[in-house]
């Protein structure tokens, strides 16, 4: 099996298999941050520079955790449907293998930057955060709207094996007192077919060019729950006010610039009932996973793990009515 993180070994993949030219050389860099996969960035001599990602059996993190390597594919064809509704947003897709469960992309030009790695800076742009809700719900929106989406992202085993086991369910079986609210969780995540949901939609997937948001890694992107994508990343935004205190009121306010942006997208859509209430749910779910999950954020000491852990089991005991309201109580109690 190739191993794209081995330079001489990819080079005369992209040889034999004739996607670069027999006497081509091009500059490979393997790239760090991942867990699920191998990342390397191309640089061709024509000046063409392809991102390439290898899924991996077993993902990079401290317990084990497993999940096919054919998820591979369940991205190429996110970013196949990405190109084809809002193309300026995803990086075009070059190419995909379906045997050595890889693919390459486009590499977002130079310069640009990775949207978490500036948030954790406290540098947070208003502009990019309602992008960011704009952008969320116009796919939610779209994939109603583009005839055959349901049919081709149907199958979720790539997100029960990549968020509902390792966040939900092991997040559960560490913290009881947590386990009725997130099984109930579950099984009413399981029960929703209404829109198309990316799964991983966070910061760090993110990359800003000229202003612009450039999505990435749709390998559990699948046909399920809107509220989950919300869920998730307000997690992320309240996770970094808990991380930066001195910016803490700077993060609580942009998680609500982020949820008005995503909510007038999405507010007159037939699954807009009920969603702000089951997006609560998913949002505390994920700010207890992501300290209790088998993929603890990075950036939360254990101290602060601990302490955000029984401020989010406290609150599912009488969660709130609102989103705002969520945000206010999470910031004072954190």
């Amino acid at each position: 099996m190739l191993d794209i993180e081995q330079s001489d070994a990819l080079i005369a993949y992209l040889r034999a298999s004739s996607h670069i030219a027999p006497v081509e050389t091009p500059v490979i860099h393997n790239l760090a941050g991942g867990v699920s996969n191998r990342t390397v960035l191309v640089e061709r001599e024509n000046g063409e520079a392809w991102v390439m990602k290898q899924a991996l059996e077993k993902l990079r993190v401290q317990v084990d955790w497993f999940s096919s390597t054919a998820r591979i594919h369940r991205e190429a064809a996110g970013l196949r449907w990405m190109q084809a509704t809002v193309p300026d947003y995803a990086p075009p897709l070059v190419f995909e293998d379906e045997t050595e469960h890889l693919l390459a992309m486009i590499a977002v030009p130079q310069p640009h930057i990775n949207w978490k790695t500036q948030l954790l800076q406290g540098v947070v742009n208003r502009a990019y955060v309602a992008q960011f809700g704009w952008l969320l719900g116009s796919i939610q929106r779209l994939s109603l709207e583009h005839e055959g989406t349901a049919d081709l992202f149907t199958d979720r085993g790539f997100f029960e094996t990549l968020r509902l086991e390792p966040y939900y369910s092991y997040a559960a079986s560490q913290v009881a007192a947590a386990a009725p609210f997130i099984h109930t969780l579950i099984e009413d995540t399981r029960a929703r077919r209404l829109t198309l949901v990316h799964g991983d939609y966070s910061p760090k997937n993110v990359l800003v060019y000229d202003d612009r948001l450039i999505l990435l890694d749709y390998e559990v992107i699948h046909w399920g729950d809107p509220a989950f994508d919300p869920g998730f990343s307000l997690t992320h935004f309240l996770s970094k006010a808990h991380a930066l205190p001195e910016h803490r009121a700077t993060f609580a306010s942009a998680a609500n610039t982020y949820w008005a942006s995503y909510w007038d997208e999405v507010a007159a859509l037939p699954f807009a009932a009920g969603l702000e209430a089951r997006a609560i749910r998913h949002t505390l779910a994920c700010l207890l996973a992501r300290v209790a999950g088998r993929s603890p954020l990075e950036y939360l000491n254990a101290d602060q793990r601990a302490h955000q852990q029984a401020v989010v089991v406290n609150l599912m005991t009488a969660a709130p009515d609102t989103i705002a309201e969520l945000i206010g109580q999470f910031a004072a109690l954190i």
